[in-house]
């Protein structure tokens, strides 16, 4: 499905992602996660071309994205969903016009256009707010609205780039749910870079750990959060050692009171 090789990106004198390769399996989730600036999103980006990598190469479905032309690149990225850490709508258009959008744009007419971003939209919970402008949906219905927008092409893959950094922390659990669905039914093989460690832990078939722009660690989640090999996997597990601890501890307060 997806290989990554030897992928570089140098912005300055900064190496942000040095001679990575990573394969992901058809249906498989694979979650990317590691400290703030390790590289994560810059990855993800280049994996579409939203970012120029400075070398190496993104095969999908055999394909090498980076030796695409313009026209072959804009063909391959109706195969690849990617939701953004911001929303991205476009104000004065309605939900369902947002989604409809990229497909009109590629020709589609607008009848099929609506019936898909219909579909897209009942996938993710909100086909009852096809008429509400951005301004009147909560940050996770909006965000919900940029999945539906992604999942309308009906992708073979999709790239998650932290969807839940923009959102109040009332709100996340949201945006994971419908993406826990959509890992659960395999609509499409997924990488997602995120910090939510409980996703991770829930839904992933792979965790991916990154430091300066490298990775330090793969397995099954069991594996690296609860016997890690590299510094940034030992970090994670004494994070949620400190939150089970935490959530004991509370609990015991409450039993106590």
């Amino acid at each position: 499905m997806l290989a990554i090789e030897n992928l570089y990106k140098q912005f300055g004198s900064l190496v942000a992602v040095n001679n990575l390769s990573l394969e992901v399996s058809p249906g498989e989730t694979v979650v990317i996660m590691g400290p703030s600036g390790c590289g994560k999103s810059t990855t993800i980006r280049m994996i579409n071309r939203l970012i120029e990598p400075d070398g190496g190469s993104v095969f999908f479905d055999g394909v090498d994205v980076i030796a695409l032309h313009e026209e072959e690149l804009r063909n391959i990225r109706k195969r690849i969903g990617y939701v953004f850490q911001h929303f991205n709508l476009i104000h004065r258009l309605s939900a369902v016009e947002n989604v409809m959008l990229g497909l009109v744009m590629a020709g589609q007419s607008k009848d099929e256009a609506y019936d898909k971003a219909l579909e897209a939209m009942s996938k993710v919970g909100i086909e009852h707010f096809l008429d509400k402008k951005p301004s009147q949906l909560s940050g996770g219905q909006q965000q919900r609205v940029g999945i539906a927008r992604a999942l309308a092409f009906e992708p073979e893959l999709m790239l998650w780039d932290e969807p839940t950094a923009s959102l109040d922390p009332m709100l996340v659990r949201e945006v994971l749910v419908v993406m826990e669905e959509l890992a659960k039914y395999r609509a499409a093989t997924m990488l997602v870079v995120t910090h939510e460690i409980a996703f991770a832990l829930h839904v992933a078939d792979r965790i991916v750990l990154m430091e300066k722009g490298t990775i330090v660690e793969t397995g099954i989640p069991s594996q690296v959060f609860v016997k890690p090999v590299s510094h940034v996997g030992r970090q994670y597990k004494e994070l949620i050692e400190y939150q089970l601890n935490t959530s004991a501890r509370t609990l015991a307060g409450k039993r106590i009171a």
